[in-house]
């Protein structure tokens, strides 16, 4: 049974932040309480960083990942390797593959993974776009540091059907299996994770 407030304000900004993944209505609470003890000049401050964030940060037209700017700065960098493109996820992995100082390359963000049990197709997540990438002529490797899932080996394997027209000048290859099966980067350690950079092999479609 849902607790009710005397407050419809305190109602709704507890809704709001019982709608945030992993956060229920006692932590909802707990923080909304925690705001109104704070200065109001805090709380605008924080209320106008959320706000700012959404109007102003947007996504890189080349490789998807979040950016203030059309072209994010790590693709906009001429000291990374543009023949050289890892394939993940989501944003956070980038973050967290940045973290290891392992990747001299540039990314692709999928914005997810093909899952058919949940209505995601290839259609639904940047593939063309990559394939597009691929045929520009640049890229050399397409690294597929994708979760050691089920969904993860389905997407990868389409990946790596979709590029087949060009293996002759670029190469797929994976993670070393130090990457866990069944988890995803964000489970994985960073010293883990930059050696299953450094140690990638070749994918292998009969995996």
């Amino acid at each position: 049974m849902e607790q009710e407030f005397a407050s419809s304000l305190l109602e709704n900004a507890v809704s709001e932040f019982a709608s945030l993944p992993g956060i229920g209505r006692k932590t909802a609470l707990r923080l909304v309480l925690h705001l109104l003890k704070r200065d109001e000049p805090e709380v605008t401050a924080f209320g106008e960083a959320i706000i700012k964030l959404r109007r102003e940060i947007g996504y890189c037209r080349v490789c998807h990942n979040i950016s203030e700017s059309e072209v994010c700065p790590i693709c906009s960098s001429g000291l990374r390797d543009h023949s050289t493109v890892m394939v993940v996820e989501n944003v956070k992995d980038v973050m967290i593959v940045e973290n290891t100082r392992q990747h001299a390359g540039v990314y692709h963000v999928l914005g997810g993974l093909i899952s058919p049990m949940d209505g995601i197709g290839p259609q639904d997540i940047e593939i063309d776009s990559l394939v597009e990438r691929v045929a520009g002529g640049e890229v050399k490797e397409v690294i597929l540091a994708l979760p050691a899932t089920m969904e993860g080996d389905t997407t990868s394997f389409y990946i790596y059907r979709r590029l087949a027209p060009h293996a002759s000048r670029v190469a797929v290859t994976v993670l070393a299996r130090g990457v866990s099966v069944g988890s995803g980067l964000e489970y994985t350690d960073e010293l883990t994770l930059g050696r299953s950079i450094a140690g990638r092999t070749p994918f292998d479609a009969s995996m």
